[in-house]
């Protein structure tokens, strides 16, 4: 059999073709969510994607006898090993058939990357950023991806496992969630305890607000401030914290998007948010490789504007830590889910949640839901 060549991504085309191979390889997989190219592109390339301010990063394709066989990216975040005092080259975007020498031939590659520039441990999968999908599905196999998070065959797990010395270094746990017919009474009582014991209150921003005056910026402080000691976190740059308004903020249904104020406080000051978005699965299911052209922005623009679908997905929810214990999760619990019923979402895909954060696990409790899937992060010394 003939040995694996491995190619670095050095021009556009290339790029195209590198991340082509994932909806090859899930073309016929009837769990798998094609991402949306556009963000694919956007994020992979370093003119468009602002976390290579503090990242560096290089894309490998694996062939054998011409064919692409497999795919990984090799990059370190700066920042984050800042922070956390290591010495990390990560790997992500990892795609590969069911051959053992191509998996490991891929993980060798981004080693060898990694200890060319100082690195002495290898982590993943990761992303650049939090903002980006991490994780290797390890559980619910059966179950539907959704845009937002990373799908692979069973046999991901398994090669990993036989390639031998990377460890389990993080498990995120997902949700899916009933929207009940009516706003649980505790959640009501409590929501309305809070409002009256501690003054916060509900806000519905206009887009003006948002963009033009700066409460969408405000979201993203709160995600620093929130995530800030959650396993492998950098700090969002105010290059991407721009860009993550784009992204979010300009598209957004904004009755999906509640925040939380004080109004103790002189200023209004927001302290929690959630962004939640009508589930785009089945619409991307229905373009050509995740592509708008020529009819998929219709799929997707019926999902966004008129909510044809019966799951939304809880993107974002953060909650500055001092009024977490004032119960303000609650807050937004409550006044999202009055938006769900009334645009008819029967189910809520919670986005993943770190095996180890039990506070936001455990708020399901009050609510209909199932742990369904489970994604995990492994790291080897080098």
């Amino acid at each position: 059999m003939e040995a694996i060549e491995i190619r670095k991504v050095s021009n556009l085309k290339e790029l195209k073709q590198f991340i082509q191979f994932n909806y090859d390889l899930y073309r016929d997989c009837k769990q798998a969510v094609p991402f949306l190219y556009s963000d694919e592109m956007n994020t992979l390339r370093r003119d468009r994607n602002a976390a290579f301010d503090f990242c560096e990063a290089d894309y490998f394709m694996a062939f054998r006898n011409g064919k692409m066989v497999g795919r990984v990216a090799a990059f370190i975040n700066h920042h984050a090993n800042e922070r956390w005092q290591r010495k990390e080259v990560r790997f992500g975007w990892l795609d590969f058939i069911d051959d053992i020498e191509v998996s490991r031939t891929l993980l060798d590659t981004v080693a060898a990357w990694g200890k060319e520039k100082g690195m002495t441990e290898i982590a993943g999968p990761l992303g650049f950023t939090d903002m980006d999908r991490e994780g290797m599905l390890v559980e619910g196999f059966d179950q539907d991806a959704t845009m937002y998070i990373n799908y692979n065959y069973p046999y991901y797990p398994q090669h990993i496992e036989q390639i031998g010395g990377f460890e389990k270094d993080n498990d995120y746990m997902e949700y899916l969630v009933k929207v009940p017919e009516k706003v649980p009474d505790k959640f009501h009582k409590i929501a309305e305890m809070i409002r009256n014991r501690y003054n916060l209150q509900v806000r519905k921003f206009t887009r003006q607000e948002l963009i033009k005056e700066g409460k969408g910026k405000e979201i993203f402080d709160i995600i620093n401030e929130t995530y800030k000691n959650l396993y492998g976190y950098s700090q969002l740059s105010e290059n991407q914290v721009n860009q993550l308004v784009d992204q979010y903020i300009k598209v957004a249904d904004l009755n999906l998007v509640t925040a939380i104020e004080d109004w103790s406080t002189p200023e209004h000051k927001m302290v929690g948010f959630g962004i939640t978005f009508p589930s785009f699965k089945h619409a991307l299911r229905k373009t050509r490789d995740g592509r708008l052209l020529p009819f998929g922005w219709w799929h997707m623009l019926k999902v966004l504007k008129w909510h044809k679908t019966d799951v939304v997905d809880l993107l974002l929810i953060g909650v500055l830590p001092e009024y977490r214990a004032k119960g303000a999760n609650s807050l937004i619990f409550d006044d999202l889910i009055q938006w769900f019923q009334r645009y008819g979402f029967k189910w809520a895909e919670a986005m993943p949640q770190m095996e180890s954060n039990e506070h936001m696990r455990g708020q399901w409790q009050y609510l209909e839901s199932t742990q369904h899937r489970r994604h995990r992060c492994f790291r080897k010394p080098l």
